[in-house]
C-alpha cells in the first residue's frame, strides 16, 4: 500500500503581503519628497538670505544628524517593544518642519525646521523598514527594494516640485506640501493596525527574517557590518554632493538657469529608484555580495569622467551613476540583517541613520571645500569615493549550506 502525502501549503508567515509593502513604499515616497524639498530650495535661500555654501552645508548637517542619531535608538527600542502607532505619529514632525521652513526668515528658524524634518525621518525609516521586512515573507530583497523605491521616487519628485511650484510661488508654498503629511498619517494608521494585529504574529513565527541565514562568529559578523558601513559612507557622501551641490555646479560651470539645473537634478534623482528596484531582486537571485561589488565599484569609471564632461554628457553620466549606486542600498541592508539575525529594527535604524549622518557631515565638509576651493573641486574630490567599493572583497559569505 502506497502512502500518499498531501501537498504542503506554504506557511502564511512566508507569503509576501504586497498591499502592506506598497502602502509603506507610498508613504516612503511622500516622506522623502517632503524631506527633499529642503535641498531643492537651497538656491532660493542662498539668494534671499545671503547664505554661504558653508551655511547651506550646516543646514543639511543639522537635518541629517538629527535623523541619524535617533534612528538606531528607535530601531533598538522597536525590537524590544514594538510600537505600531509610532509610524503615523512620526509624520507630525515632518508636518511641523515644513510649516516652520515655509515661514522661516532667519537662519535659526531654518535650522529648527531642518531639525524637525530630521526627527520625522528618525521615527519613520527604522519602523517602516521593519514593517517591510515583516510583510516580505521569503522575498526580503524584493520587499526592501520596493520600500526603497518609494523613498528614491520621493527624493526625485522634490526638486521637480521645487522647480514647478516653489521657484514660482516662493518659500511659503512649502506649507502646501506639508499637507501631504496628513495623507501619509492616514495611510500609516492603517499600516499600524496591520502591524498590531498581523505583523507582530508574523514576527513571532519568524517571517521577519529572524532566522539566521548563516552562523558565523560574532567578530566576523561585526567585521562585515564595518565593511558595509564603509560602503554606505562612499555611496552617501557622493550622493550628498550631487543632491546638495549639483545645481550650483551646473549653474557655475555651464551657466544654466535655476530651473534647468533643477530638471538635471530631477533626472539624476529619477534614476535612483530604478537602480534601487533592481538591486534587491538581483541580490535575491544572484547573491547580495555580487550586487554590492558592482553597485559601488562599478560607478567609479563614470564618477571619474563626470568632472571633465560637457553639459551634453553630464546628464547621461549622472543618470548612469544614480542607477549603479542606488542598487547598493537594498542589498546592503538585507545583507546586514542576515549578518545580525533577530535585530531587524536596530540594523535598519543603524544603516538608515548612518547614511543620513555621513551624508550630513560630508555635505557640511564639502560646503566648506566649495567656499575655499570652488564648487568644481567638490566633484573632483568625490569622483574617487567609489574606489572604497574594493573593500567588498572582505565581506563574509552568508550563503546557506
Amino acid at each position: 500500500m502506497t502512502a500518499t502525502t498531501a501537498p504542503t501549503r506554504p506557511n502564511a508567515a512566508e507569503t509576501t503581503v504586497f498591499s502592506v509593502i506598497v502602502a509603506i513604499s507610498v508613504c516612503h515616497m511622500l516622506n522623502d519628497m517632503m524631506q527633499s524639498l529642503l535641498p531643492a530650495i537651497y538656491p532660493e535661500l542662498k539668494v534671499h538670505l545671503g547664505l554661504t555654501f558653508g551655511q547651506i552645508g550646516l543646514i543639511t548637517f543639522v537635518y541629517q544628524i538629527t535623523a541619524s542619531i535617533l534612528q538606531p535608538v528607535v530601531g533598538f527600542y522597536a525590537d524590544k517593544r514594538p510600537t505600531p502607532m509610532a509610524l503615523p505619529g512620526g509624520t507630525l514632525f515632518s508636518l511641523a518642519g515644513l510649516l516652520v521652513l515655509s515661514v522661516a526668515h532667519t537662519y535659526i528658524m531654518l535650522l529648527v525646521g531642518a531639525a524637525l524634518l530630521g526627527l520625522g525621518s528618525s521615527v519613520f525609516h527604522p519602523e517602516s523598514s521593519r514593517v517591510a521586512r515583516m510583510a516580505a515573507g521569503a522575498r526580503h530583497g524584493l520587499a526592501q527594494s520596493l520600500f526603497q523605491v518609494g523613498g528614491n521616487a520621493g527624493s526625485a519628485l522634490g526638486p521637480l516640485a521645487a522647480a514647478l511650484v516653489v521657484v514660482r510661488w516662493g518659500q511659503s508654498s512649502l506649507a502646501f506640501f506639508a499637507m501631504l503629511a496628513l495623507l501619509s498619517c492616514a495611510i500609516l494608521w492603517n499600516v499600524g493596525q496591520w502591524y498590531r494585529h498581523h505583523g507582530l504574529a508574523r514576527l513571532t513565527r519568524g517571517a521577519s527574517g529572524a532566522q539566521p541565514a548563516a552562523s558565523m562568529p560574532r567578530g566576523r559578523a561585526m567585521w562585515g557590518i564595518a565593511v558595509l558601513l564603509a560602503m554606505i559612507f562612499s555611496k552617501y557622501v557622493y550622493l550628498g554632493s550631487l543632491t546638495s551641490y549639483f545645481t550650483f555646479y551646473l549653474i557655475h560651470r555651464f551657466g544654466v538657469s535655476v530651473e534647468v539645473a533643477q530638471f538635471y537634478l530631477f533626472a539624476f534623482l529619477a534614476s535612483v529608484p530604478v537602480g534601487a528596484m533592481l538591486g534587491g531582486p538581483l541580490g535575491d537571485r544572484f547573491g547580495r555580495k555580487y550586487v554590492i561589488w558592482f553597485s559601488i565599484l562599478g560607478a567609479l569609471p563614470f564618477t571619474l569622467l563626470l568632472p571633465h564632461a560637457s553639459l551634453f554628457w553630464t546628464g547621461p553620466l549622472s543618470v548612469i551613476i544614480g542607477l549603479i549606486l542606488a542598487s547598493a542600498f537594498p542589498a546592503i541592508v538585507v545583507f546586514a540583517q542576515e549578518l545580525v539575525p533577530g535585530k531587524v529594527g536596530m540594523i535598519s535604524g543603524l544603516f538608515f541613520g548612518f547614511s543620513f549622518g555621513v551624508g550630513g557631515i560630508g555635505t557640511a565638509v564639502l560646503g566648506a571645500v566649495a567656499d575655499r576651493s570652488g564648487i568644481e573641486a567638490v566633484f573632483w574630490i568625490c569622483s574617487f569615493l567609489p574606489a572604497i567599493g574594493l573593500l567588498a572583497v572582505f565581506l563574509p559569505s552568508t550563503r546557506r549550506a
